[in-house]
């Protein structure tokens, strides 16, 4: 197996990179500052410089691969295009790319309450909408996929229990990004996560119910 990581260098992204390696799991990581990412990823992950917005810059590297996880998001600021042209284009550029070269398996790390449109996020230039959006490209593409929504981020490794639910069900909660990237490789080996969407957060004791 050789995976694809798109937002490889960002907080959820990174680590899904480190557990992808941890597993002895072969990454061509996506990156738009090969320097930068050097400092930040394993030394044994290939870059490949690029942006999701142009696929004539990693597609090639995308066709040496079999599983593509994508952990990109708009970074927060005042650009109101961000949200639309980063997680709704962006990742339709990696789903058609992906269906062009036979990924076996597309894991796409969206968001907590996407379906509500009158969520608070949405308020930053919609920015849930479009995620939405590319859940539903993604989910039309004929694509073996997961689609893993977690709530807020955090980025301390408190002891916690993983709560995973299916769609629609958890509209609250945080979780640490090292279980959300763990989720998301594990989905590659666990047959149930397969064109399943799943929901997660964390607590300090929970108990975990079938997705």
């Amino acid at each position: 197996m050789k995976a694809f990581v798109a937002g490889a260098t960002g907080q959820t992204g990174r680590r899904i990179v480190q557990e992808l390696v941890h597993r002895n799991i072969a990454v061509c990581a996506l990156v738009r500052d090969a320097e930068a990412a050097k400092g930040i990823l394993p030394t044994e992950v290939s870059l490949v410089q690029g942006d999701v917005l142009h696929p004539g810059t990693w597609s090639s590297a995308l066709a040496e691969c079999n599983v593509l996880l994508c952990a990109t998001g708009a970074k927060p600021g005042f650009d109101p295009t961000a949200p639309y042209r980063v997680d709704y284009e962006g990742t339709k550029n990696l789903v058609n790319a992906a269906k062009a070269a036979n990924i076996q398996h597309f894991v796409l790390v969206s968001s907590l309450c996407v379906s509500r449109l009158f969520h608070p996020l949405n308020l930053f230039f919609l920015i849930l909408l479009w995620k939405q959006w590319a859940e539903n490209y993604l989910r039309q593409s004929d694509l073996t996929y997961t689609i893993v929504r977690p709530g807020g981020l955090r980025n301390d490794d408190r002891d916690e229990e993983l709560v995973i639910s299916s769609a629609d069900t958890l509209f609250e909660g945080s979780i640490s990004r090292t279980k959300v990237a763990q989720t998301c490789v594990e989905a590659l080996f666990e047959p149930k996560f397969k064109n399943e969407t799943i929901e997660l957060v964390g607590k300090p004791t929970a108990t975990v119910s079938g997705a």
